[in-house]
């Protein structure tokens, strides 16, 4: 897989690591290292979520399905649906007790619940 092992050669030379220091870091061969980032053979599943966690990207960005590394070291913190504001005055509403829709709703969802127990 062509991308897979472009990114395994970028990953290291982003970070001036030769393949005989990563090599060593892994366990394996330089010969292996040089194999994986020249496409001639695939690592293995460890190997690659080695690979993963020391360089902190996603196996997704690895395989060349995202061009976004993602790692545990970035967090992702997704941002609330923006709430139309009509939507927001009927959701208060419809909890407010001294609403009228506030027993409508009730009424409504307490029969779901028993509707659902059938």
């Amino acid at each position: 897989m062509q991308i897979l092992s472009e990114r395994l050669r970028t990953l290291r030379e982003n970070l001036n690591i030769s393949q005989a220091k990563l090599a060593e870091e892994i366990g394996i061969t330089q010969a292996s290292v040089n194999r994986y980032e020249t496409n001639k053979t695939t690592p293995s599943v460890e190997t690659l979520l080695w690979y993963s966690d020391r360089f902190d990207v996603s196996l997704d960005y690895i395989f060349g399905r995202t061009e976004n590394p993602q790692g545990t070291l970035y967090k992702y913190e997704p941002k609330p649906p923006e709430v139309n504001s009509e939507m927001k005055e009927f959701v208060d509403m419809c909890f407010d007790p001294k609403s009228p829709m506030y027993n409508r709703l009730k009424q409504t969802l307490l029969k779901m619940l028993e509707e659902d127990k059938k």
